[in-house]
């Protein structure tokens, strides 16, 4: 347990300084800089996101009140103004703070590895689970031009691959608006990052057989839903478990001229009526192990990457930015995220029942206290009223 430091230098605590400092050589960030180092731009980055502090005069601010508080903080720079943080934000490369983000997800990812998944059709399964989908940040096209999303508007697109245990993302790819999702499975192919035995669980935008016949030849499973107009053969009827929702249970082989030579082994078609709405979903995959019920709540569980994305879009400071330029928009982005999973594991290591939401908002109260965060929050087994929190409660 630390004892006597700020809750801000507690939570800092798991921050990986050499290799931080390794990575901010690499890239050379610090050439010729005589004050306000790389670390010192990543405390006052991840200041504002603890904090709430969405522009460069309300940070300056905060932190100017503060003084003498700052060498406790781990702040080492002699002074701190607007413009020199956000000279730091737009010329300091942005890489700096992805690779930050990757080592703490992967010590993150670590930490939650034993975490069982959400449900009772899959919590026996022993596999990864990721969920791989895409969220719009929008824009003003005028400020923004480096990122062109439609006529009169700008955005970038989060695309993200989500380890549904813990809730980390374990991959994130930044870029303008006009990406397809479905090119993030080529990114993820030329990186490495498709894991033998893991299963990929997308919508359907992410249908593209050339592509998912890459999984598949990866021996990944994907489980996603099929398109309406794919045209396909029967080749076998299955058995299935009744009143589970499952209306059939088949092995197909696609029969389009161009998707049966991307595509040339069998699919598995899962039809699925809802019993409470009475809507009919078709999925499809290619693993003919698992319960057909299991593939359906495989597909359910997705939905967790879309309550992450509406997480991070309401309590992380990723829709007002500290600059218009491609680096700096994309720097607090990083920073954001690598502050997110300081939280997450600061939340496993200390043993934390709460909610992130419900330790993000102590910590925005309480971030110049000496209180060690466990004795901060306490332990308080009263089931919380608060709609968000109990969002989160399954979430995290």
């Amino acid at each position: 347990m630390l004892t006597g430091q700020l809750v801000f230098a507690q939570l800092m605590h798991d921050l990986p300084i050499k290799a931080f400092s390794r990575i901010v050589a690499t890239h050379r960030a610090q050439h010729k800089v005589k004050d306000f180092s790389c670390l010192d731009q990543f405390y006052v980055l991840a200041f504002a996101q603890l904090t709430g502090r969405d522009s460069l005069r309300s940070i300056e601010l905060n932190l100017q009140l503060e003084r003498a508080q700052w060498y406790h903080m781990g702040l080492r720079c002699k002074g701190l103004s607007r413009n020199a943080l956000a000279n730091a934000n737009a010329t300091r490369p942005w890489q700096v703070f992805a690779e930050l983000a990757q080592h703490l997800i992967a010590t993150a990812r670590g930490l939650y590895a034993h975490d069982s998944l959400n449900g009772r059709l899959l919590g026996r399964l022993k596999a990864t689970v990721y969920a791989l989908d895409s969220t719009t940040i929008d824009l003003c096209l005028s400020l923004f031009a480096w990122a062109p999303f439609r006529t009169t508007k700008a955005a970038v697109k989060l695309h993200t691959l989500l380890d549904l245990r813990g809730a980390i993302p374990s991959f994130i790819h930044i870029s303008n608006g006009k990406m397809h999702d479905v090119k993030m499975l080529d990114i993820l192919a030329d990186q490495g990052r498709i894991e033998a035995g893991a299963f990929y669980v997308m919508d359907k935008a992410y249908v593209d057989f050339r592509r998912l016949y890459l999984l598949d030849a990866c021996k990944a499973f994907f489980v996603t839903r099929a398109k309406r107009n794919m045209r396909y053969e029967l080749v076998q009827d299955c058995p299935f478990t009744a009143n589970t929702g499952v209306t059939a249970d088949q092995r197909v082989c696609l029969t389009g001229q161009l998707v049966s030579q991307r595509y040339a082994a069998l699919l598995r078609r899962v039809s699925f009526t809802d019993p409470v709405s009475g809507k009919s979903l078709v999925f499809m995959t290619n693993n003919m192990q698992l319960a057909a019920s299991t593939i359906c709540a495989l597909y359910k569980s997705r939905w967790r990457v879309e309550l992450f994305f509406k997480w991070i879009k309401q309590h992380l400071h990723i829709q007002r930015f500290l600059g218009t330029s491609e680096n700096a928009v994309k720097t607090q982005i990083w920073c954001a995220i690598a502050t997110y999973t300081l939280v997450a594991i600061a939340k496993k290591r200390l043993n934390l029942p709460h909610s992130l939401y419900d330790i993000l908002r102590q910590l925005d109260l309480n971030m110049f206290k000496t209180l060690p965060i466990a004795q901060l929050l306490g332990r308080d087994d009263t089931p919380s009223t608060d709609a968000t929190d109990a969002i989160q409660a399954t979430l995290f």
